[in-house]
């Protein structure tokens, strides 16, 4: 890991509403708090938790040297294709193994609420 950056997640209770289009698209109250240096906390959602009959995989994928590899979906709501909206590490490398599998979304891109604030 580069000097002085770090990743921290942590197992969190808080109740978190993912909404796009007026549609709601995931709900839960077991999030994986992911904070990292220089960046926002990024609320990670158990897939079970997320309709994921709205979204479908794309071809993008990123690679993190902190997290790993990123896989990507868009979401359809009302009709409205939203791009590479949701990522989940797949397969993280060992020091961000709590967020294997779980999705996040682009919180500038859907209205998310953390214990109903805005987040």
């Amino acid at each position: 890991m580069a000097k002085g950056h770090t990743i921290t997640t942590t197992s969190a209770t808080s109740h978190v509403v993912v909404t796009l289009g007026g549609e709601k698209i995931a709900e839960t109250d077991r999030p994986v708090l992911l904070d990292e240096t220089g960046l926002p906390t990024r609320y990670y959602l158990p897939r079970d938790d997320v309709r994921t009959d709205l979204l479908r995989a794309t071809d993008l994928h990123t690679t993190c040297p902190f997290k790993g590899e990123a896989s990507y979906w868009s979401a359809e709501v009302g009709g409205e294709i939203y791009s590479d909206l949701v990522w989940s590490y797949e397969t993280p490398i060992p020091d961000a193994a709590q967020i294997a599998g779980l999705m996040c979304f682009y919180p500038d891109r859907v209205e998310l609420t953390v214990d109903g604030q805005p987040a």
